[in-house]
C-alpha cells in the first residue's frame, strides 16, 4: 500500500526503496520522472472478473431448458425436435427445439434465433435405459465424447481457483513488492510515518521561546554537543541520550525542541506517539526500527516523539494483555533502540508529555532518557516575555501595558496567550481600528478565559437584579478584604456560562496558598450568594460555581495541606494516579472528622461574609445599583462607591442616546394602506 503522507518520502526521510542510494537522474543532471503505473494489467484483472460474474450467472442457462424424458418423447412425436440435433453424453440428452408452427408464425421455423435448447438430464447409471428408451421410440441420436477429467475439473473449480489468484494478487502481490522495505511483509504498514524537518526549514530558534529560561538553560548543551561533539569527548563525557520535557498542555515543549533543532542546524524528526499503534500487532515496533534506522543515516539529528505516554505507559498496569500487547512491543522496541545508541551516533532523542507519573520507569532511567525538563506555565515575567514575542506579529496602541497584562492574566500558558494576542487582534479588526489598543487585550482575555459575552441574551429584570447584587456581593468583599486578590472589574453582562463575573487582579505572582489568603478567598465566594438571598429572599443556582470552588478549597485544605487542627499533619487525599475506586487509607472515624472540619471551615467563612456584608450593606446596595445602570464597574469605580461618592462615567441610557443622536435621522416612509401595523424604523437595538 503507498505511504498516505507525502512528506515521508522526502530526500532526507531516507526512507526510499534504494537502501539509502541516490536517485537515478536523467543525461541533463535531473531526476528521471517516473512513469505511472500502466493500467493494461488491471483492466485484464477486471475483465476476468467479469467473466467470472458472467459464467456463473449465465453459464448454467446455456446449457438448455430441463425437461423430463417422456415430454422430450412427446415433442419428437409433434416435429419440435431436430433429428440431427439430438446428442447423447454420460450426464444427459440435449437436443434443438424447433418452434411451434400452430402459433401461426410460417416462417419462424426458418428463423435460427426462434430455435432453443432442451436437456434431459441422466441418473447416474441410467444411460443404458435412456439409450434402450431412445431406440424403442425410433429416435435417432448421436453418441458425444466424454469430456476429459482436467476439463471437468476446470468447469467445477475453475471460478474458486480464479477468485483465490485475484486475491493472491491483489493482497499478497502488494505486500510482496513492499517487503524489501523495514516492514518485511507488512509493506508500508511498518514504515514510519514521521516528518522530517531539515536545517533549512527549520527556522525556530531560542530567540523565538520565551518565558521557560531554566528550560533554555537545560538544552543549551544539547545544542553544544550537537555542534562540536568532540568538545565533550575530549574528558570522556558524554550527552545525554534523550531529554524528557513534561508539563502542562500548552507551556511550548514542542517549541522548544524545534529551537533546539533550530539552534544546532540539524534535521529534526518528529512524530507523534499514536502514530506507533496500528490494527496489526508488530506495527508499532517495526515503525520504531526504521525511525531510528533512518536518524542514525542521517546523523546527527533529532528525534522528537511528541505525547509518549501513548506507548510509553507502564507496563503490566490496566487492562493489557501481557507480553502481546501492542503498546508494550512498541515500548520495548523504543528501550532497545536508546540502549543501542552508540557515543558517536549523535542522535539525540527529545520526548514531550504531560503525563510523567504514568511512564515505565525504565524508559525514564538514566541511560535512556537521562534528563527530566520541567516546562512549567510561566510566571509574570514569563507571561510578559511570552507577549512581547507575539505581540510584534501585531500593531498595537500606546496604551499598550504588557506588565498590566501579564498581572491579570495568572494560569495562562504561552499557547493561551498567543491566543489573547490573536483574539485581540480580530476584535480590533471587527471594530474597524487602526491599531489594537489595550482595551481590545482585555477583552480578548475575558472572552479566552470566559467565553464570548453574549450581550443580544434578553435577562429578565428580576434575574438581572439577583444577578447584580450577587456580583455586587463578590466585589465589595473582594475590595473590603486585606488578603483576597484586588478587584479588578465587575460585570453582570453574561459571558459563557456565567450570568455576571467578578475579575481579581492579582498583586504578585502566588508560588503557594497561605492560610489567611485562603480563608479571605471562601469568603469572597459565599458573597454572591449571600447578598443575592438578602436582597430577594430566595436563593438560586446561580451560586453554583462558588460552591464547587468552595467545596474543593476547603476538602484541599483538611486533606492534603494539613490546614484543620484536628485532623492534623497528615494527608487523606488520593493521589492523581490512583483509581478513584481504591480503597481508602483511613477509618469510618476518621472521614467523620474530615467532613465535620470541612463544613466548620464552610461555615466560618459563610458567617465572616454574612457579617461584613450587613455591616456594609449600603454599599452593596450602591454597587448592584450602578451595576444595573451601567452593567460594567472597574475597581476605580467600586472604590468610589465603597467611599460614597458618585459616578460620572455616562450610563447606558446614556450611551445610547448619545448614539441616536449620532445617527442621521432616516426618511420617513408613509406606511401604505394595504399594510397594517405600527412603525419599527425609529427603534434601535438594545447594547445589551
Amino acid at each position: 500500500m503507498p505511504d498516505p503522507d507525502p512528506s515521508n518520502r522526502t530526500p532526507d526521510s531516507g526512507s526510499d526503496r534504494s537502501g539509502g542510494k541516490p536517485p537515478r537522474k536523467s543525461p541533463e543532471g535531473g531526476p528521471v520522472p517516473t512513469r505511472p503505473p500502466r493500467p493494461f494489467l488491471s483492466l485484464v484483472l477486471l475483465f476476468a472478473l467479469f467473466a467470472l460474474v458472467w459464467f456463473v450467472v449465465v453459464g448454467p442457462q446455456s446449457k438448455g431448458t430441463e425437461i423430463q424424458l417422456d415430454e422430450f418423447r412427446n415433442l419428437y412425436a409433434n416435429h419440435l425436435i431436430d433429428p440431427a440435433s439430438v446428442k447423447v453424453s454420460s450426464d444427459g440428452i440435449t437436443a434443438i427445439r424447433e418452434p411451434d408452427a400452430a402459433s401461426g408464425d410460417s416462417a419462424s421455423s426458418k428463423d435460427p434465433a426462434r430455435k432453443t435448447t432442451v436437456r434431459v438430464t441422466i441418473a447416474e447409471g441410467a444411460v443404458p435405459y435412456t439409450l434402450d428408451r431412445l431406440k424403442d421410440w425410433n429416435i435417432p441420436f448421436e453418441m458425444e465424447k466424454s469430456d476429459p477429467t482436467f476439463l471437468l475439473l476446470l468447469i467445477n473449480f475453475g471460478p474458486i481457483i480464479l477468485v483465490i489468484f485475484l486475491v493472491w494478487f491483489f493482497v499478497f502481490r502488494s505486500m510482496r513488492n513492499a517487503g524489501g522495505g523495514p516492514g518485511g511483509m507488512l509493506g508500508n504498514f511498518g514504515k514510519s510515518r514521521h516528518r522530517v524537518q531539515t536545517a533549512d526549514s527549520v527556522n525556530v530558534t531560542f530567540k523565538d521561546v520565551a518565558g521557560v529560561d531554566e528550560a533554555k538553560e537545560e538544552v543549551t548543551e544539547i545544542v553544544a554537543f550537537l555542534k562540536n561533539p568532540r568538545k565533550f569527548q575530549r574528558l570522556g563525557g558524554r550527552i545525554p541520550r534523550g531529554v524528557l520535557l513534561e508539563g502542562p498542555p500548552g507551556c511550548g515543549k514542542t517549541l522548544l525542541a524545534k529551537a533546539i533543532a533550530g539552534e544546532a542546524d540539524v534535521p529534526f524528526f518528529t512524530i507523534s506517539g499514536s502514530d506507533f499503534v496500528e490494527m496489526f500487532v508488530g506495527v508499532g515496533a517495526s515503525r520504531v526500527r526504521d525511525l531510528f534506522k533512518q536518524a542514525k543515516d542521517n546523523s546527527p539529528c533529532i528525534i522528537f516523539l511528541d505525547e509518549i505516554d501513548a506507548v510509553g505507559r507502564r507496563r503490566g498496569g490496566g487492562f493489557t494483555t501481557g507480553g502481546h500487547d501492542e503498546r508494550e512491543q512498541t515500548l520495548n522496541a523504543i528501550l532497545v533502540e536508546m540502549d543501542g545508541f552508540e557515543a558517536t551516533d549523535q542522535v539525540i532523542v527529545i520526548a514531550a508529555t504531560n503525563r510523567v507519573d504514568v511512564l515505565d520507569p525504565a524508559l525514564t532511567r538514566p541511560g535512556r532518557f537521562d534528563r527530566t525538563v520541567a516546562v512549567q506555565l510561566p510566571d509574570i515575567e514569563g507571561r510578559a516575555q511570552i507577549l512581547a514575542v507575539h505581540v510584534k506579529k501585531v500593531k498595537t496602541g500606546d496604551d499598550l501595558d504588557l506588565e498590566r497584562l501579564a498581572r491579570a492574566t495568572p494560569g495562562f500558558s504561552g499557547a493561551d496567550l498567543a491566543a489573547l494576542i490573536n483574539e485581540a487582534a480580530i476584535i480590533a479588526t471587527m471594530a474597524e481600528k487602526d491599531v489594537v489598543e489595550m482595551a481590545d487585550f482585555e477583552e480578548a482575555r475575558d472572552k479566552v478565559r470566559w467565553g464570548r459575552a453574549r450581550r443580544s441574551r434578553k435577562v429578565e429584570e428580576e434575574d438581572r437584579v439577583a444577578t447584580a447584587y450577587h456580583e455586587a456581593g463578590h466585589a465589595v468583599l473582594q475590595h473590603m478584604l486585606e488578603h483576597a486578590d484586588p478587584l479588578h472589574k465587575v460585570t453582570i453582562l453574561p459571558r459563557g456560562r456565567a450570568a455576571g463575573v467578578s475579575f481579581s487582579l492579582p498583586e504578585k505572582e502566588r508560588q503557594g496558598y497561605g492560610l489567611k489568603f485562603l480563608e479571605a478567598t471562601l469568603q469572597v465566594a459565599c458573597g454572591g450568594r449571600i447578598a443575592e438571598e438578602m436582597k430577594t429572599g430566595d436563593v438560586s443556582n446561580g451560586a453554583s460555581a462558588d460552591i464547587r470552588m468552595v467545596s474543593r478549597m476547603a476538602r484541599a485544605m483538611v486533606t492534603e495541606w494539613g490546614m484543620s487542627p484536628r485532623v492534623g499533619f497528615i494527608a487523606h487525599a488520593h493521589e492523581e494516579n490512583e483509581s478513584p475506586f481504591a480503597e481508602r487509607d483511613y477509618s469510618e472515624e476518621t472521614s467523620r472528622v474530615i467532613d465535620e472540619e470541612i463544613k466548620r471551615i464552610v461555615d466560618s467563612a459563610y458567617d465572616g461574609a454574612t457579617k461584613l456584608l450587613n455591616q456594609h450593606w449600603d454599599q452593596v446596595v450602591a454597587v448592584a445599583e450602578a451595576l444595573l445602570r451601567h452593567e460594567t464597574l472597574l475597581a476605580d469605580d467600586v472604590d468610589k462607591l465603597m467611599k460614597g461618592q458618585r459616578l460620572s462615567k455616562p450610563t447606558v441610557a446614556d450611551l445610547l442616546a448619545a448614539e441616536v443622536d449620532k445617527t442621521p435621522p432616516r426618511p420617513v416612509t408613509p406606511p401604505s394602506t394595504d399594510e397594517t401595523g405600527d412603525d419599527l424604523g425609529g427603534i434601535m437595538p438594545s447594547p445589551a
